[in-house]
């Protein structure tokens, strides 16, 4: 696949994630809550997650701001979901050198559309928008 057509399936999956975000909302009960902003952006979002012996069993996020901010927390949603803390952990820190350009095997990882966002890295004003969701997850998973 050229490079024009896989931009412009990386796109679509990101539009598709903001125009239709998965796990949005709030989780039901007693939940991890975290508050973040991205003031550079306005982008703003909240993280909840219930997490039991280990594992992330719910997770749901509400806010608003730009396509990759939303998307992107739709995206973790998703992959973290039946993950264990230590796993879920290890994808913020591989996607946060993603975001740096930095090499990561997004297959290994099981990524899936968290793929799509690989091109943000070429724009550094919008890094912080991609990343505000995981560092949510980082600063949520540290205060339990």
């Amino acid at each position: 696949m050229s490079f024009s057509n896989l931009d412009t399936l990386y796109r679509q999956v990101i539009m598709d994630h903001y125009k239709n975000p998965r796990n949005r909302g709030s989780v039901d009960g007693d939940a991890l809550t975290v508050d973040m902003n991205n003031p550079t952006c306005g982008d703003r979002i909240q993280l909840q997650m219930k997490v039991e012996d280990g594992f992330v069993t719910d997770a749901k996020f509400d806010g608003e701001g730009c396509s990759i901010s939303m998307s992107s927390a739709s995206m973790m949603t998703q992959a973290i979901k039946g993950k264990q803390i230590d796993d879920a952990l290890n994808m913020s820190t591989m996607f946060s050198k993603m975001m740096l350009g930095e090499d990561v095997d997004t297959d290994e990882l099981d990524f899936g559309d968290i793929a799509a966002l690989q091109g943000v890295s070429q724009f550094p004003a919008r890094i912080k928008c991609a990343t505000l969701a995981w560092k949510a997850l980082e600063k949520g998973v540290k205060e339990e």
